[in-house]
């Protein structure tokens, strides 16, 4: 029998066979976007097939083509050089890399400028790439559309801000519904005429249609898009000493929302700028994101708030994935993925899931791929030296680009990650970290990794089970069931190991071998 019909027949559980060896998906291991904003011009290469795919490369320049335009009608005069000079540099860094035609969109600035067009004319005539100008509705679309890239099945309401414009798109079953867009984008705020209080009760005005168009509904969930939304988030990360500083599923409460806004506005912006890695463009935009942001908790009142760090350019990559991929569970599609790239023995990462599976029988669908994800994960930092291998792990797990999971869900899945290479996870740097979780499930992170430790030792091939698992929680019983073929495996580092998985479970161990 060969690989590939190995790969057919093996029976893949409720996860699915992995998709990313599919013709359709292949062709998405390497896509080129460039976003040309009102503020800031990008180029990102995502690299693989993964549901959840790596950054291959990202490059910013802030541009601010957008500044002036609502005095004058036209493009920033500075902005547009620089940002002929950034699509020059990213079509020659693509070009330099092999990658397929660059999808290019502009957006709120290049749309409502008189001047729009000529500048497209010269974009393609200094560097060849073909800009296509998307109107606040598509804008919104593809926003949303990011946004199940790292959450399919998502419901709520996506707010995403650039530097002219804002955008609000509603999701439901995975879908984007309506979708509207306005002007308040903070460089136009920040143009307006009579100081503060007109700031404000202009935002007001136009939140309030904004939120009539969108159905009047409220308490819904937030997914926040945008550069100016990852700062303030960024500003409430350093407000509250937040350990972890992933920005990405980064959760904030109305109550942190209005205490930022105003801690932002005490503040001094360049010492704050400095203390949170923003740039000074970014940073003088944050007072007039914040006027914004407040008034949409008020309005809206969603019932939480989420930071997303995939939007349009991720919506791009969405529109091209297959139908099939998009479906599916982004966090265990990209351990897949890492699996069959770095691991000793691709394919092992589900046996040892079947190993453990048996050792969380009350586990939700939501745990479980938690579980699995570590199982997928559990060997790919082997390369690593041994005295810094479980650091390492931890810090993958936690600060990885993986899409479809909490925080605290990061640090759980860093920890039992820990727990596979050491025994000594107490008094780290990462302490800190380690409070974001309870005791429950500290405790099962440990049991989780150890045994994963355990099962680590077993290694026979991807297709061929070593034995399993038997717990019964009643009587706190666990027996190892080990075929002959397993045998000579279970050797005195193995019984080791066996030992301190019963010894975690509070539990009495017994170890049979079967025909």
């Amino acid at each position: 029998m060969t690989q590939a019909q190995d790969v057919e027949t093996i029976d893949w559980g409720p996860f699915g066979r992995p998709l990313f060896e599919d013709a359709a998906a292949k062709g998405l291991s390497r896509v080129g976007v460039i976003d040309v904003g009102s503020n800031s011009v990008r180029l990102v290469v995502f690299d693989g097939a993964a549901r959840s795919p790596a950054y291959f490369y990202n490059e910013k320049i802030m541009c601010a083509l957008g500044a002036g335009l609502s005095q004058t009608g036209h493009l920033s005069p500075e902005g547009r050089k620089r940002a002929v000079s950034a699509i020059r540099r990213f079509a020659a860094l693509a070009e330099g890399m092999g990658i397929p035609p660059l999808t290019a969109v502009a957006t709120a600035a290049v749309r409502e400028a008189s001047d729009g067009p000529s500048f497209r004319e010269e974009v393609l005539r200094e560097t060849g790439v073909k800009l296509w100008v998307i109107d606040g509705k598509e804008e919104a679309r593809l926003s949303a559309q990011g946004v199940l890239l790292g959450w399919p099945g998502s419901y709520g309401l996506v707010c995403d801000i650039g530097g002219s414009s804002m955008e609000l798109a509603d999701l439901a079953e995975g879908r984007v519904g309506r979708r509207v867009t306005s002007a308040l984008g903070p460089l136009k705020l920040r143009e307006i005429k009579g100081g503060k209080k007109a700031i404000k009760a202009y935002v007001r005005d136009v939140m309030e249609q904004l939120h009539a168009d969108m159905g009047g509904e409220t308490g819904m969930r937030l997914f926040l898009v945008g550069g100016s939304w990852r700062a303030i988030a960024r500003v409430d990360m350093e407000r509250r000493n937040y350990p972890l500083t992933v920005l990405h599923e980064y959760r904030m409460s109305s109550r942190q929302i209005s205490k930022t806004a105003e801690y932002i506005r005490k503040s001094d912006l360049q010492d704050l700028r400095g203390r949170c890695n923003i740039s000074d463009s970014r940073m003088s935009l944050v007072p007039y994101a914040s006027i914004a942001l407040k008034e949409l908790m008020r309005t809206f009142r969603p019932k939480d708030v989420a930071i997303s760090s995939y939007g349009i350019r991720e919506g791009m990559l969405y529109e091209q994935m297959p139908r099939e991929l998009r479906e599916r569970d982004p966090l265990v599609e990209a351990c897949r993925f890492v699996e069959a790239k770095d691991a000793r023995l691709p394919g092992f990462g589900r046996i040892l899931y079947d190993f453990i599976k048996p050792l969380f029988p009350r586990a939700n669908w939501q745990r479980k791929r938690i579980i699995k994800a570590a199982c997928l994960l559990h060997d790919v930092s082997w390369r690593a030296h041994p005295d810094y291998r479980a650091e390492v792990t931890f810090d993958n797990a936690t600060r990885a680009n993986l899409g479809g999971l909490k925080h605290y869900e990061r640090v759980l899945l860093g920890l039992a990650l820990m727990n596979r290479y050491t025994s000594k996870t107490a008094n780290s740097r990462f302490d800190p970290l380690f409070a974001m979780l309870d005791d429950s499930q500290i405790k099962e992170a440990e049991v989780l990794g150890k045994a994963m430790r355990l099962g680590a030792m077993l290694w026979l091939t991807a297709q061929e089970d070593p034995g399993s698992l038997k717990w019964k929680p009643k009587t706190r019983e666990l027996t190892l069931r080990l075929t002959e073929h397993a045998r000579p495996l279970f050797g005195e580092v193995a019984e080791v190991r066996f030992a301190a998985l019963v010894s975690a479970m509070n539990a009495t161990g017994d170890v049979q071998f079967t025909k």
